[in-house]
């Protein structure tokens, strides 16, 4: 086993059942795992960043509904664009909280709004606006840029992984085109191992190469059952080390698991309301899984030494 230690982890029990789980994987033991088969995976929103008072992306994609109904003034009576337009940010928390306690009602108008924001653009036009905003815009409430409220101690386990050759991914209910621009910068997880929910696309050639444009409609949310599904589809493997912070990740945490290899099931637990966020909502199924099946709770306030990078 290679790699440095966990520094901003707190000697606990969150740190030597990472530290454990990787000597045995990687080292000369009976439960040492070949290179090929170490797989790791992570959810984004909760788990690598900060997902508090709202998803980095839906502050994107808000920034753009407002736009729209600057231009299309009749769309501010429609939901979300009329929640954007009136700041009326709990709407959106509103509708997720129900989507994760199994109500989807408002689901598919929130969708739509979304599906229709940056719809027939170029994937390449999308990637330079979401890169734009990731590296320029602030997080409303900690006043950092946004690339600077992602989990000091969680890039720390990424790069320990990747030292001792594991493929980590990133498995997320947000958009795989709006992280991939800066997933090589922020976690050192290239671009081709991000999985995350995705609009489906059209192609038309040209002399030029051709361009590949945002279709206004969903191919999938990777959120809940879908989430197996993609990272199957993506790596063809079961994950050995899965690590989510709610309810949507719980099926994925479910799929890491292994008849004869070590696994290793993170749930990052938000409970250090003066260093970040305190709160469970939308994470209750997956912490009442966590105490009944033994799946190692990652608490903010009691396991990490420092939230977000000096």
């Amino acid at each position: 086993m290679t790699g440095t230690a966990l520094l901003s982890w707190k000697d606990r029990p969150a740190r030597r059942a990472v530290l454990d789980f990787v000597e045995r994987t990687c080292g000369d033991g009976p439960d040492a795992v070949p290179v090929g088969e170490r797989i790791a995976v992570f959810d984004n929103d909760g788990t690598l960043w900060c997902e508090k008072p709202m998803p980095i992306q839906l502050d994107f994609i808000i920034r753009r509904l407002v736009e729209m109904g600057e231009e299309q003034p009749d769309l501010r009576d429609r939901q979300p664009w009329k929640a954007s337009h009136e700041k009326d940010y709990g709407w959106f928390g509103r509708v997720m909280d129900e989507h994760y306690a199994g109500n989807d009602a408002d689901l598919g108008v929130l969708a739509a709004g979304v599906l229709s924001a940056h719809g027939g653009i170029s994937v390449e036009a999308f990637e330079e606006q979401a890169d734009h905003f990731l590296r320029t815009a602030q997080h409303p409430g900690l006043g950092r840029p946004y690339l600077q409220c992602v989990y000091a101690p969680m890039v720390e386990l990424i790069g320990h992984l990747q030292a001792n050759e594991f493929s980590c991914y990133i498995a997320s209910g947000g958009g795989r085109d709006f992280m991939r621009p800066i997933s090589q910068d922020t976690y050192g997880i290239p671009r081709e191992r991000v999985i995350g929910s995705s609009t489906s696309f059209s192609y038309s050639g040209d002399e030029h190469g051709g361009t590949i444009t945002r279709k206004p409609e969903a191919d999938y949310l990777d959120d809940g059952p879908e989430k197996p599904v993609r990272i199957w589809n993506r790596t063809g493997r079961r994950p050995l080390l899965a690590a989510g912070n709610s309810n949507g990740d719980v099926p994925m945490l479910e799929f890491t698991q292994h008849a004869d290899k070590p696994t290793l099931r993170l749930l990052v637990l938000h409970d250090d309301a003066e260093r970040e966020f305190a709160y469970t909502r939308g994470a209750e199924t997956a912490l009442r899984r966590a105490e009944a099946e033994g799946w190692t709770v990652v608490s903010i306030e009691n396991d990490w030494t420092t939230v977000f990078p000096a």
